[in-house]
């Protein structure tokens, strides 16, 4: 009877951790929980499903046929677009546009955010940070004709040049010209909004630090140096990880909307080259073989680089 009794105490003693365990998770975390789900569903449907056409890498796939249903080729497709004669171009092309401009759009948006920190008056300050954003919210559809109208032989810039005796330049068409081009238009148009998080960091930062170092006697670099600085390091760190994976996305939409034949040598990235290959020509697979690479790759430098930063500043990003 004892034993019975004592099984009977433990199985209700269960049931009343089990039950607590839901009320609690009932009362305190099913809003935030549901508040999640939506995204959680997003992620699902349109991230982790579309995973599936991966095995159009492997396959020779045929739309009428569909993912499950077309030839198995294995490594072939990948064989095949590292025996294309222009890769190699493609690709040094591809790294050195996405450096330079991961690059800028670190340091760039850091300093900027600094200066702007220190206008005190509240109406200049947000006259300038709305003008710098709204580059931001215009696509390049309609800021690749605009960067057209003003680069192009006849446009503004030249115009400006000609007035000071100087001689034409041909931004649009000249191969050494237009890579930089595409840099200094994309930093300019992403600057202001990469800021934002650099502004929230400034503003995380232990006013009582600035009052010592005022004290101390420091100026105001020494005190971006050593208190501005390192204060945003976590989040300079965070920005320049998770920007790393994008080293092979050099910005499809702006090359596509500013390129042409005659700077395909400097200008052509992998984007844009897969899709001259992979939707034009309709070869699918090349295709996804491609975005396979550059997401592995991308696997790769952010999870070294989280290790990297760790090593050397003893920050972990996750």
């Amino acid at each position: 009877m004892d034993i019975a009794k004592g099984v009977s105490v433990d199985k209700y003693s269960n049931k009343n951790v089990k039950k607590s365990k839901l009320s609690w998770i009932g009362s305190n975390q099913l809003f935030f929980l549901a508040m999640v789900l939506p995204g959680i569903i997003f992620l699902l449907v349109f991230s982790y499903t579309p995973m599936t056409g991966l095995l159009m890498a492997f396959q020779d796939y045929v739309p009428a046929k569909g993912v499950f249903g077309s030839e198995f080729v294995g490594f072939d497709h990948f064989k095949y677009l590292f025996s294309l004669p222009d890769i190699l171009q493609v690709t040094k092309n591809t790294v050195f546009i996405a450096f330079w401009k991961i690059l800028f759009n670190t340091i760039i948006p850091i300093i900027f955010a600094i200066l702007l920190n220190e206008i005190r008056i509240k109406w200049l300050k947000k006259s300038v940070q709305t003008i710098v954003y709204l580059p931001h919210f215009l696509s390049w559809v309609i800021l690749g004709s605009v960067v057209v109208s003003l680069f192009n032989l006849d446009g503004v810039i030249n115009q400006i040049l000609i007035s000071f005796g100087m001689d034409p330049l041909n931004f649009l068409g000249s191969n050494s010209l237009f890579p930089k081009l595409l840099i200094g238009t994309e930093v300019w148009k992403e600057f202001g909004y990469n800021s934002i998080i650099y502004l929230a960091a400034l503003t995380s930062i232990d006013p009582g630090l600035y009052e010592a170092a005022t004290m101390d006697g420091a100026n105001w670099r020494q005190k971006v140096q050593n208190v501005t600085l390192p204060g945003m390091l976590p989040f300079i760190l965070l920005m320049s990880i998770l920007s790393l994976p994008g080293i092979l996305n050099a910005g499809f939409d702006q090359v596509y909307n500013l390129y042409s034949p005659v700077v395909y040598q400097s200008g052509d990235i992998i984007d844009t080259y897969v899709y001259r290959i992979g939707l034009i020509g309709r070869d699918y697979s090349l295709g996804t073989a491609v975005g396979l690479i550059k997401s592995i790759i991308g696997l790769i430098l952010i999870l070294g680089s989280n290790k990297l930063a760790e090593k050397k500043t003893n920050r972990v990003m996750f």
